[in-house]
């Protein structure tokens, strides 16, 4: 008789997250085995061989499967759990497919057959392979202009491992809008398994199973949870759109994908736009390689103009819409070309409100603003999907003088028609028919059967718009007003990739962004795509504000049914915190504890949220203090946010 402790995939009441089993079959470190726990049974991990314990032990049911899982991603869920403070039972589910015990039928469908075809590269591209291939560092940022050609340079990464016989997993951040890039690389490559959240439970389950069993180097395609794939020899991840808030996780088990990946293999983060962070610590690991080279060159010119929303002057013709953006969209019209529109809103108007008395529609679940959609004329609450009767008169005075406040995708589709009654529009954002998305009729608007675009963030991820010469970024500076640390570093990530739309080198454009703050820092720096000076600019002020990535956060919240118990509780865990760093003897130098704090959103249906945030300089400090706190139902925390609304 053998004996094992075992990682189980269920919570159970004991300090210790492993337990011994016995078997009378050797087991393998890693291997997935069906055993017995209390009164049920569930699965678990084969974590360590032991010897015979003094107390009687019960037997493992059956062994899963003979292939173990790669010990890279055993030792990376141990790490999870450890540095999120996660129960390792909640990682493992996380890592295992649902329904693991079943026996699945069905066929996998074949893997089309290809002509691997031709991935031509430029000196700036092959000087970036070589770097990336010379650097030691586990971890590289890919710091690449929109058009600087990243995806080709991903084929020629993931074709040098595949020679060496070692797998690649591919990450993006959600599959249906990277289409383009996911259709690049199966041209190139045979063995490839897309993961994604649209599949069924039992393909999702198969498709696990072939790259567990499958001996063979693989591509794996997939959003943050694909670095769970079992693939054999891991040898590269890459991470693509890598400032992404995709790529980390907000429920348990909370991870940066990042993170994760470089615990895993060699990772390549690929962005124009990365993360403050990531920048830093690449930077400060000389791990920075930079393209600033367009993949294709092009003597064509892009005009970029700054259109101040306050200077009514330049809004005669719509309140929403300039005089010279609709010229612009004239002109794109008459030389049969294509304009696009961004505006990171959708519906027709965000807030409703009684100009009397200052009543506002509100969700009555979430209580957060209800969004006029005028094509079905409801209201409709984004957070929870209810809709509502549109108001005719104030429920609190009587009075008819509602009205609906700012603009969305919905309103500028209603007011291109009006002004392009002939034209052919198409609308892209979560409102939008599945028929009708980006992802099914992208050969369509590539070749140019529709003559205006409209849409929220999905379209200004990786797709190419060859015959695009009108771009209007409608309200850039929409997101600056949130009170996040995040806000302004979001901002200009959004613009700077809207803007690569129209900057890939394919025709001469024109650019028009409409801010109320035209001089805003943020703005001016997007309008140049100077990401060096942007760098500079934000990470001045997080040093002086002591946030990432000079220091580590730990948002700890509750959540209660009434205010009253929730201040009282949010004070107690903060005076909790306090005495705890004191105890710790943690030097006031290196912690800083916000004062409680309504959350963003502080009501909701599920009672009243405040939140601390704790600011330290090690990190270790955070879990210290973490794991001296009394841990309960209406206590939430979140290590290293990436928001702190």
């Amino acid at each position: 008789m053998k004996y094992y402790l075992i990682a189980p995939a269920k919570t159970f009441h004991s300090s210790d997250n492993l337990l011994t089993y016995s078997s009378e079959t050797p087991l393998k470190i890693g291997q997935i085995v069906e055993i017995p726990l209390g009164r049920q049974s569930t699965i678990g991990i084969v974590v360590k061989n032991t010897t015979q314990p003094d107390f009687d032990t019960k037997s493992i049911t059956k062994i899963i499967y003979e292939q173990p899982l790669p010990k890279k991603l055993v030792d990376a869920l141990f790490w999870l759990s450890s540095y999120y403070r996660c129960p390792l039972s909640t990682v493992i589910q996380a890592a295992l497919p649902r329904g693991i015990t079943k026996n699945r039928r069905g066929k996998l469908p074949e893997a089309p057959n290809i002509t691997p075809i031709d991935n031509p590269l430029n000196s700036a591209q092959r000087a970036a392979i070589r770097a990336i291939e010379e650097n030691p560092a586990n971890t590289i940022l890919l710091h690449g202009i929109t058009g600087s050609g990243k995806t080709n340079i991903y084929i020629e990464l993931c074709a040098r491992t595949l020679t060496k016989k070692q797998s690649v997993i591919l990450l993006v951040p959600e599959i249906a809008l990277t289409s383009q890039l996911v259709r690049n690389f199966q041209q190139h490559f045979k063995n490839i398994t897309l993961l994604h959240s649209n599949l069924t439970e039992s393909l999702r389950h198969q498709l696990w199973e072939k790259i567990l069993t499958d001996n063979q180097p693989q591509v794996i395609i997939g959003p943050r949870s694909a670095l769970f794939a079992p693939v054999q020899n891991l040898g590269l991840i890459i991470i693509d759109e890598a400032h992404e808030p995709a790529y980390h996780q907000e429920q348990n088990p909370k991870y940066s994908a990042s993170l994760l990946a470089g615990k895993l293999a060699k990772t390549v983060l690929g962005t124009a736009t990365p993360l403050i962070s990531d920048y830093y610590l690449c930077k400060s690991h000389n791990a920075v390689v930079e393209i600033n080279q367009l993949a294709i060159e092009s003597n064509k010119h892009t005009s970029i103009s700054v259109i101040d929303l306050k200077d009514r002057s330049d809004f005669t013709k719509s309140r929403i819409l300039s005089n010279q953006l609709i010229e612009s969209i004239k002109a794109s019209l008459a030389n049969n070309t294509q304009s696009m529109l961004f505006h990171n809103r959708r519906g027709t108007a965000p807030m409703t409100i009684c100009d009397k008395c200052g009543w506002q529609a509100l969700c009555p679940n979430c209580f957060l603003p209800l969004v006029l959609h005028a094509d079905a004329f409801q209201m409709r609450c984004h957070t929870c999907a209810r809709n509502f009767p549109v108001p005719t008169a104030c429920p609190e005075c009587k009075n008819a003088s509602i009205h609906h406040k700012g603009f969305g995708t919905k309103l500028i589709e209603d007011e291109l028609h009006r002004l392009f009654p002939s034209a052919k529009i198409a609308r892209f954002d979560m409102d939008t028919d599945d028929d009708l998305k980006l992802t099914k009729i992208y050969d369509e608007v590539y070749r140019g059967d529709y003559d205006i675009i409209v849409g929220t963030q999905m379209i200004a991820k990786g797709f190419d718009f060859p015959r695009l010469t009108t771009l209007g970024i409608v309200q850039a500076d929409a997101g600056l007003s949130l009170p996040d640390f995040s806000s302004e570093e979001r901002t200009f990530q959004l613009i700077t990739q809207v803007i690569g739309r129209a900057k890939r080198g394919h025709q001469n454009s024109n650019i028009f962004i409409q801010s109320f703050q035209p001089d805003h820092p943020i703005i001016s720096l997007a309008s140049q795509s100077d990401y060096a000076s942007f760098y500079n600019y934000l990470v001045q002020k997080r040093q002086q504000s002591k946030l990432p990535p000079y220091s580590f956060l730990l948002k700890l919240s509750v959540t209660y049914k009434t205010e009253t118990a929730t201040v009282k509780n949010i004070r107690t865990l903060y005076k909790k915190v306090i005495q705890t760093a004191k105890q710790l003897q943690i030097p006031e130098n290196r912690i800083v504890v916000s004062p409680p704090m309504p959350a963003f959103h502080e009501r909701t249906s599920t009672g009243y949220t405040w939140q601390l945030v704790i600011k330290a300089k090690s990190r270790q400090n955070l879990l210290d203090i973490f794991d001296h706190l009394p841990k309960n139902n209406y206590l939430h925390y979140d290590f290293d946010p990436i928001s702190l609304l």
